[in-house]
């Protein structure tokens, strides 16, 4: 499915995910990854004497063998996803902003989630936790998350810092049980401070966590500061701050503390083993699905 056509759907989230989820699926049929199991409904064999509320009837006119899906007490996975809602995940506004890839990122690893029986939660943050829900596998939490992301979309920011390292290390403390964090971010904030977010990551994994940092980014205009050189007025989306000046004024010096940035960033999460992924707007969603397809596999 194209960008422009899925930028387009947004009003109906869990149709969309659902959509990206079978053609991923289909997808993975036709690829190298066919090895993989792409049956998402985990069972088990039923054993004698337990109830049978819980057979699934349409497997065994398949198999002719009883099996049982698997339940919140039976899962295999528990996932946080970290959502940042801050002001600068609303941009850019002209084309699929970080906010709605991050959004559908979310609901499709939800809806993966939920077909896989595993346990999920959605926190979303800016400068501290806004909301965060139980961690749970049932459809009805599943609608609930959905619900709550249509809701983010339709969010009209005021100008809302973020702390990524704040909230990370609050969760960090929050969460007894080893799991899966998957954090949506810009990382607007950590770029001023990017030992304290290195310190947060790492915080992550000494509570054994397994950690995927999906960095949102419009490529052209936040990376490559590709501004037409004429005079143009930037804001900051977070504090409000503007300034006036030619893109080619400072474009090398910006360009140099993003690519340090990012090259550090990279550095860390490989010596800590946890999984980034830069993910550009402009492209294919898979940036998002992929990583974490292999990263569920690898924990099973």
């Amino acid at each position: 499915m194209r960008l422009q056509e899925i930028s387009s759907q947004y009003e109906n989230l869990d149709l969309l995910a659902s959509q990206v989820v079978e053609g991923f699926i289909t997808g993975l049929h036709k690829s190298p990854f066919h090895g993989f199991s792409v049956e998402f409904a985990e069972h088990r064999l039923y054993n004698t004497g337990e109830s049978t509320k819980n057979i699934d009837w349409k497997l065994y006119g398949r198999t002719d063998k009883l099996f049982v899906k698997r339940y919140d007490e039976e899962t295999n996975l528990r996932c946080h996803i970290l959502l940042d809602v801050s002001s600068s995940m609303y941009y850019p506004k002209t084309s699929l902003s970080k906010i709605k890839m991050s959004v559908l990122g979310a609901a499709v690893i939800s809806n993966l989630l939920k077909k896989q029986r595993d346990a999920f939660a959605l926190t979303t943050f800016n400068d501290k936790v806004q909301s965060q829900s139980e961690v749970r596998s049932s459809m009805s939490h599943y609608r609930q998350i959905i619900n709550q992301l249509q809701q983010v979309i339709q969010i009209i920011p005021n100008e809302t810092k973020t702390n990524v390292t704040h909230v990370l290390n609050e969760i960090a403390e929050q969460i007894n049980r080893r799991s899966l964090v998957v954090i949506f971010s810009d990382m607007f904030d950590a770029m001023n401070e990017d030992s304290k977010l290195f310190d947060a990551i790492q915080h992550l994994r000494f509570k054994k966590h397994e950690v995927i940092i999906f960095h949102m980014v419009d490529k052209q205009t936040e990376i490559a500061f590709d501004f037409e050189n004429r005079p143009l007025k930037f804001k900051d989306s977070e504090t409000g701050e503007e300034v006036k000046l030619f893109p080619d004024e400072v474009k090398q010096i910006y360009t140099d503390k993003i690519k340090h940035f990012e090259n550090a960033l990279k550095l860390k999460c490989t010596q800590f083993k946890v999984d980034y992924q830069l993910v550009d707007t402009a492209l294919d969603f898979n940036q998002i699905i992929m990583p974490f397809f292999l990263k569920r596999k690898k924990m099973k």
